[in-house]
């Protein structure tokens, strides 16, 4: 809570005017106001909040209002940015402001200076830093300042002022001050300033009494270890300023400054992704599992490192096959993956023959990749035997019933399902008979404990209680360590899932979601997860939301959102697409049938059937394009053809070829033949609305067809016109109110680090949408954000973004540079800034210069996938690089497998990799004390080196050398 309690002037008088002036700009039409939780500030009724009034001044804009309270008055409040009609368009982040006047406040003027809490500077404030990072810092207990003379309230001529300012970086024994241009602020000598005192929740706060004839006064804040010593820290940027009318009929008797956060060199930390299937260690079995990332924290702390990023750890098992290693397609987005269970953790009474076959399971399934089903059937086989031992002990244990107690609400769903799903052999819920549609009363019947199949549901129980103590054992663990263990948050969940079972009406089952043609695949993204019905969501305040990032937080201290561009619109298609191009954005604007008629667009079915004529099935399929045209299409008057109803969709054309009856006929040019009548499918230039046929969605990337080629001049001017403005244009303000109404609710769900995938497709609204509301976002070189530029320049990134050389969706720092000659030549003239020849290989040397570009950039975090890490050294590449690759995004049927090949207890005995490591994360200034980057500095005990220094080097041979980071020019 940000408050602002006053001194207890000790007073019989019974009115105080409140003057409340914010420094803020806005745009034309736009103004602020202050809702609050009392009547005078509108109940928190934003239309009924008080108005404030602007004042233009020449170096700012300043809003202020003011209204008369009674002694002891006290309020909650916070600021908006309102249109003319007071609807919100802003409102600012971080905890609610609080105003306190204690009984017997002395008459006057009490005027209140605040600044606009941005949510970039709120993050502080999330647990990654207040209860891991900082978490010593947030420790400390609140002090008591020494009693102000209040006897006489004010001296003649004099006005007290509070200062508060929030310094949620501060070590442990620091004092904090100001100091300025009056006597009682030292005169700018800290040691004589005045000190603040803390009152908690990262809060400094003091007062001091100031004569008239002091303002304007100029301060800064600043902190010390020792104030007799003189060593202390001033805040950077320029002196804060108090100007105050002391003309004005009414001058204020006291003055209280709410100054935001101590202004530092910004914090930048480095961490390190890894799937938890990809871990390695000579404990787990088959796969990397929960309690092993006690040891990948140990190696992260040794490295420098704060942090450690994993993939989706939900439970998948939708099929029963490999293909539920693809972590991103959920069976319940509350349930953990059965994979990650270690076994020997399950009890301490575990038989001597199942130790023996765990053992012997260990050294058939640790092989060079993941056997996804091999081990996953090995784990439960195992487990069930443990728990036929032991189920009445653990099932009536104290610490099993509050676990189901506090997550019954989805557990017991969960294992419902589970059992339904193997009892049927099937996920897809629609096939269960009278038990398709989820009903509590049916739920009670499959888990009554006189059931017969109780013994099955109650193993799904204890399954996930299990996985919940170890992985809240090894949550636990980093957070001890100062490691930020940051999960990641799918954009979807599988159609056949426990979530679509339970909550059908939260889901458009009749849609599939997936991502436009971007640097992933061309032809777009099919992901298979049916679109949200936010319409629907948004009535319980997306309460299925709120749960699980309430689930979520008891485990992670920060998150990744995965796709967050579908928070802002989400590329759908119908469920009968298996391919990811003929699709439109949900909501958008659709080009309706009158717009269209206006402009002379007349000919819909022309524009939205398949255009297919004879000259491009002879070009496309040679001499084979009659038997295309017996098999597949029919002719029409026109002399176009359009295809039969029986294979009129995607999905209908993929089962034609497979198992129809001409497939004897295509047998070695399937694959060819599939491609050219889904190419044929998709020759379109608009897209009718299947649920309102006026409706009209131009193709992506539809000047790419013969359809659109063979429109006359006029038609194509006006559907590039008409794209151009629906893509890019009528949808900003839409696609901004909605990720306004549905990120909140996930950002205020919990108090974990929020970053956000904005890789793809980026409509203008995003960035200014995730600054305002405190989103990071991820930069990856070879993706560059910038229109025109090929590769990104880490040193241009902005602080509020994650910067990786490469992330699991593509390949990794190694393969790439092996996978594109044209590519790698064009990198090494551009960014390393040679004309020679680039290795064929990305050797250690390169690879060090290529971490260290991230290292240095502003971002706040630099995230490594480990594999870019371990090309550091040459030992660990002798695996091929494209073995590497986490995930193929053109692949949707892609084996999720990639192990890393060296164990983490060999990682942690090496000591040369960790010291490299380390080196790279204090040289340029991540993780290490701010305080002692100023004293190094300044001392001179490091060598700085420029960038062109370090291209020259690398140009001479690849050679090492310690670049390091100016901090004054950061």
């Amino acid at each position: 809570m940000v408050t602002s309690e006053l001194p207890p002037f000790r007073s019989t008088l019974k009115t105080v005017t409140l003057v409340f002036k914010i420094p803020y700009y806005t745009q034309w039409g736009q103004s602020l106001l202050i809702s609050g939780s009392e009547p005078l500030f509108g109940s928190w009724d934003v239309k009924r909040g008080l108005l404030l009034s602007p004042v233009h001044k020449p170096d700012d804009l300043l809003w202020w209002g003011k209204i008369t309270v009674a002694s002891g008055f006290r309020s909650e409040y916070s600021y908006y940015v309102v249109n003319d009609d007071r609807n919100v368009l802003r409102w600012e982040a971080g905890r609610r402001r609080e105003v306190i006047l204690p009984e017997g406040t002395q008459e006057g003027v009490v005027e209140i200076y605040d600044l606009w809490q941005a949510a970039t500077e709120t993050l502080f404030f999330r647990s990654a830093f207040k209860n891991v990072i900082f978490a010593e810092e947030w420790c400390l207990e609140s002090e008591e300042a020494s009693e102000y003379d209040c006897q006489n309230p004010q001296k003649e001529g004099s006005i007290v002022i509070q200062f508060k300012i929030s310094c949620p970086r501060i070590d442990e024994g620091t004092l904090v001050y100001v100091t300025g241009n009056a006597s009682e602020l030292g005169h700018w000598n800290a040691q004589n300033g005045l000190r603040l005192f803390y009152v908690g929740g990262s809060v400094w706060q003091g007062e001091c009494m100031m004569r008239k004839d002091d303002f304007p006064i100029k301060y800064p804040f600043c902190y010390s270890q020792n104030r007799k010593s003189g060593d202390s820290l001033l805040e950077i940027g320029q002196n804060r300023e108090l100007k105050l009318d002391l003309t004005a009929g009414n001058p204020p008797n006291f003055v209280y400054l709410s100054d935001g956060s101590f202004r530092e060199i910004p914090w930048r930390g480095a961490g390190v992704a890894v799937p938890m299937f990809s871990v390695r260690s000579e404990d787990d079995l088959g796969v990397g599992e929960f309690l092993d990332l006690k040891l990948l924290v140990d190696w992260a702390v040794d490295s420098g490192f704060h942090l450690v990023q994993l993939l989706p750890v939900n439970d998948t098992s939708v099929h029963g096959t490999w293909w539920d290693s693809y972590p991103y397609s959920s069976l319940s987005v509350f349930a953990l993956h059965p994979l990650y269970l270690r076994l020997e953790a399950l009890s301490q009474n575990i038989p001597e023959e199942v130790k023996q076959e765990i053992f012997i399971k260990k050294e058939e399934l640790n092989g060079q990749s993941v056997d996804y089903e091999a081990t996953m059937a090995t784990k439960l086989f195992i487990a069930k035997k443990i728990f036929s031992l032991e189920k009445e002990t653990i099932l009536s244990s104290s610490s099993f019933l509050k676990f189901f107690s506090e997550n019954k609400e989805w557990l017991k769903p969960y294992a419902a399902f589970c059992f339904l799903r193997d009892f049927f052999e099937t996920s897809d819920h629609s096939q269960w008979g009278r038990f398709s549609n989820y009903s509590e009363e049916k739920l009670e019947k499959i888990l009554s404990k006189d059931s017969l199949q109780y013994d099955i549901i109650s193993f799904h129980y204890y399954i996930q209680f299990h996985l919940h103590l170890q992985l809240s054992e090894a949550a636990e663990y980093a957070k001890k360590r100062k490691v930020v263990l940051k999960g990641d948050l799918p954009i979807g969940v599988d159609r056949n899932s426990v979530d679509t079972w339970v909550y059908p009406t939260l889901f458009r089952m009749n849609t599939s979601t997936g991502a436009p043609p971007d640097f992933f695949d061309k032809n777009g993204q099919n992901w298979g997860f049916p679109t949200y019905n936010w319409e629907e969501m948004s009535k319980d305040n997306y309460a299925w939301w709120r749960a699980r990032l309430t689930q979520m937080a008891k485990y992670f201290t920060a998150y990744r959102i995965d796709h967050i561009l579908g928070f802002f619109r989400i590329w759908e298609l119908p469920e009968h697409a298996i391919t990811g191009l003929v699709g439109k954005f949900r909501p958008s604007i659709a080009l309706s049938q009158d717009e269209l008629e206006r402009e002379g667009i007349w000919d819909f079915d022309r524009l939205s059937r398949p255009y297919i004529r004879q000259e491009t099935l002879q070009d496309k399929f040679g001499t084979f394009w009659p038997g295309i045209i017996a098999h597949f299409l029919d002719e029409n008057p026109n002399h176009c053809f359009q295809f039969k109803d029986q294979c009129n969709t995607e999905k209908k054309i993929v089962a034609k070829v497979e198992t129809g009856t001409g497939k004897s006929l295509w047998l070695d040019r399937k694959d060819k033949i599939l491609r050219g009548l889904i190419d044929l499918l998709q020759n379109i230039v608009l897209i009718r609305d299947p649920e309102d046929g006026s409706k009209f969605y131009p193709r992506f990337n539809m000047e790419d067809t013969s359809s659109f080629r063979d429109l006359d001049e006029h038609c194509k001017n006006v559907m590039r016109r008409l794209y151009h403005d629906y893509y890019f244009c009528r949808q900003d303000e839409l696609w901004r109110q909605n990720a306004l109404k549905t990120l909140p609710a996930l950002l205020n769900s919990s108090d974990m680090l929020a970053c956000g995938e904005d890789l793809g497709f980026i409509p203008s609204c995003v960035y200014p949408v995730m600054q305002e509301l405190g989103l990071i976002g991820l930069r990856i070189q070879r993706m560059a954000a910038e229109p025109g530029v090929e590769f990104g320049l880490p040193s241009n990134y902005n602080y509020m973004t994650v910067c990786a050389p490469s992330c699991h969706d593509c390949s990794t720092m190694r393969a790439w540079w092996e996978e594109d000659e044209e590519r790698r030549f064009r990198f090494y003239r551009t960014v390393v800034g040679s004309n020679q020849a680039p290795p064929s290989r990305c050797i250690p040397e390169l690879a060090q210069f290529i971490l260290r570009q991230h290292f240095e950039s502003p971002s706040m975090w630099a995230i490594f996938p480990i594999q870019d890490l371990l090309a550091l050294k040459e030992e660990y590449t002798t695996r091929p690089a494209t073995e590497e690759t986490i995930n193929d995004p053109t692949n949707p049927k892609h084996y999720w497998r990639f192990r890393v090949h060296v164990s983490l207890e060999t990682l942690l005995g090496d000591e040369e990799l960790k010291g490299t490591i380390k080196d790279l994360v204090k040289e340029s200034g991540r993780s290490y004390p701010v305080r002692d980057q100023v004293k190094d500095h300044e001392a001179g005990g490091r060598t700085v080196h420029s960038d062109a220094e370090c291209k020259k080097q690398i140009q001479n041979g690849l050679v090492k050398i310690p670049l390091q980071v100016n901090v004054q020019s950061e």
